[in-house]
């Protein structure tokens, strides 16, 4: 009895941080897209927006979140130099769920097919949490649409989250999520409210499996990946300093040929926290999306 409180709560915490986090998102004013609509992926009417001119880039947001959740501090500033193509997962916001069970690899598709939509040869991807898991899957399912991954706070396997998260992630419980900001930002966008409890269930039973992509196949992803965490992240370090070695980091670059991987950890910031550090981040991914 004494560990099940223990884990009920730290899951508790783990949400109230997530959903500060998403709060603090929910104050700023949203950009104003220049086109948004649907389009069709396996299925799913995939609700999408873009922003500004240039080389694609994607973006894949966290579980549970949205564009205005996740990415709206850093879209004015990307779009500066990119055509930013931001959309919502399946089940997520504006898109509907369908009767199909929550995959990875299926939402890689699905981003695939957005960037078919959007007559889009290749793009820059940045894919946070959840949004980083799809983005290696797309490298992997479809590498010729994926130019450069910058992967924030994710993993490759599931051992690769501390241990306390691994013990966490089954313990959380749909009516955790109500009343939150979360649930306001879903109840906002989604065509269905309704959908809601549905969502949050499917998606915690989904969250807690296990899962390992292998890493040969991380290794044999060509495109150069800017890994990004907290130094309290629920992301191990050690996770992912392998990630950088296996995109070819770990080397003296004072010996030889600087990797075109990248990785940087964050100071002071857990993995709720990272993304309101907007300026810091926007320093280290605009240089390496831009060459």
């Amino acid at each position: 009895m004494k560990t099940k409180f223990k884990k009920l709560s730290l899951a508790s915490v783990l949400a109230f941080l997530f959903l500060m986090s998403v709060n603090s998102y929910s104050q700023t004013e949203a950009p104003k897209p220049l086109k948004s609509g649907y389009a069709p992926a396996n299925g799913l009417r995939m609700y999408y927006e873009v922003y500004g001119q240039g080389r694609p880039l994607l973006l894949l947001h966290g579980a549970f979140m949205t564009i205005h959740s996740n990415w709206d501090a850093m879209i004015p500033e990307l779009a500066k130099t990119h055509k930013v193509i931001a959309v919502e997962m399946q089940g997520h916001g504006r898109t509907q769920d369908i009767d199909r069970p929550f995959s990875l690899q299926t939402m890689a598709d699905d981003a695939a097919a957005i960037l078919n939509y959007m007559n889009a040869d290749s793009a820059d991807v940045i894919g946070y949490s959840m949004g980083g898991e799809v983005a290696q899957q797309l490298a992997l399912l479809h590498p010729e649409k994926v130019r450069k991954l910058v992967l924030i706070s994710c993993v490759y396997k599931y051992d690769g989250w501390y241990p306390e998260a691994q013990a966490l992630f089954p313990t959380m419980k749909p009516e955790m999520f109500n009343g939150t900001p979360l649930q306001s930002e879903y109840n906002r966008v989604a065509s269905d409210p309704n959908q809601w409890l549905p969502f949050v269930t499917k998606m915690l039973n989904w969250i807690s499996q296990p899962y390992d992509f292998g890493a040969e196949n991380i290794k044999s992803i060509k495109a150069p990946r800017l890994i990004i965490i907290g130094d309290s992240d629920g992301v191990q370090p050690e996770h992912a300093v392998e990630m950088f070695r296996l995109a070819g980091g770990g080397k003296m670059g004072d010996l030889g040929v600087m990797p075109a991987s990248q990785l940087a950890i964050a100071p002071a910031t857990t993995h709720v926290g990272i993304m309101t550090q907007t300026e810091w981040l926007l320093k280290i991914i605009e240089p390496f999306v831009r060459d």
